[in-house]
C-alpha cells in the first residue's frame, strides 16, 4: 500500500467520517478502482493532508471552488463533512457570499439551497 494512499484514506476517513468511507468502498469495482485510487491519494493524500492550511479553511475553499464551477452534486457530501472540518454554518455562507461576488449570484443561490437542505437533513429539521 503506498504511503499517500494510507494518509489519504485516512484523511478522507477523518473529513467524511467512517461511514461513507465504507459505503464507497463497498461498491467500488475493477472498472472505478483506479479513479478512487487517484482521489485517495491526490485530493485525500496530497491536498487535504497538507498542514499548510487547517481542515476547516480547506472545506470552506472546497465548498467555495464547488459552487463556483457548478459542481453541485458534492456539496451535500462537503456541507456533512463541516461537522468534522470545524467550519460552522457562517463559515460556509460567507464562502457562498465570496462565490456571488465572484463567480455569479445563481451558484451561490445554488449552493446556499442545498446548503439549507443538508444541514436541516444533518440537524433533523425542516428547512
Amino acid at each position: 500500500m503506498d504511503d499517500k494512499w494510507a494518509k489519504g484514506m485516512g484523511v478522507r476517513r477523518t473529513v467524511l467520517g467512517d461511514a461513507h468511507v465504507d459505503r464507497a468502498e463497498a461498491v467500488k469495482t475493477p472498472f472505478d478502482a483506479p479513479f478512487q485510487d487517484l482521489i485517495t491519494e491526490g485530493a485525500w493524500g496530497t491536498v487535504w493532508a497538507s498542514d499548510a492550511i487547517s481542515l476547516r479553511e480547506r472545506s470552506m475553499l472546497t465548498l467555495a471552488l464547488l459552487a463556483a464551477t457548478g459542481n453541485f452534486d458534492e456539496i451535500p457530501m462537503h456541507i456533512r463533512a463541516t461537522a468534522r472540518t470545524g467550519a460552522s454554518k457562517q463559515d460556509v455562507a460567507e464562502a457562498f457570499q465570496h462565490v456571488a461576488i465572484y463567480a455569479g449570484v445563481p451558484r451561490a443561490n445554488r449552493a446556499l439551497k442545498l446548503a439549507k437542505q443538508t444541514f436541516a437533513e444533518m440537524e433533523g429539521t425542516d428547512e
